[in-house]
């Protein structure tokens, strides 16, 4: 019995720890996405310390495309013509990011977002944790960068 309790302290607890995100939230996808970890579904954690690419997000009116850019030293960003078609559904409580391409389709949820963090879960339970990015100049050349 003591333990029953114990379990249904626990999930109560998780449940309302999950973040509520309301429709306004999804402007704040906008952007460049900078991996930071990959938690898999029992626990283990790998984390990113250097990234050669970021995601970047435009989605308007709950959609839009999510493209693979790489950063430049100059604070330019390399990009190519290839991108992932993005679609936001709503579901109850959850959100999830569809996504599709010429070759294939899949989901993501959404599971928490901010300004500057960004939490996503695929269909095999890893969650990925991104922090929000931006361009970088490390030549000091004195232009500004976006």
């Amino acid at each position: 019995m003591k333990n029953t309790f114990m379990i249904l302290v626990l999930s109560l607890l998780l449940v309302s720890c999950k973040q509520e995100i309301k429709p306004a939230d999804i402007a704040k996808l906008n952007g460049y996405w900078e991996i930071e970890k990959v938690v898999f579904d029992k626990g283990e954690e790998k984390d990113y310390k250097m990234n050669e690419s970021f995601d970047y997000f435009d989605i308007k009116n709950n959609k839009g495309i999510r493209k693979k850019v790489m950063p430049q030293l100059d604070g330019t960003f390399l990009t190519s013509d290839s991108f992932e078609s993005v679609s936001v559904r709503f579901k109850g409580d959850q959100v999830f990011l569809d996504y599709k391409t010429d070759y294939a389709k899949w989901s993501e949820e959404l599971i928490s977002i901010t300004e500057e963090k960004l939490v996503v879960k695929n269909q095999e339970k890893k969650e990925y944790h991104y922090k929000k990015a931006g361009a970088i100049n490390l030549l000091d050349d004195g232009k500004k960068t976006k």
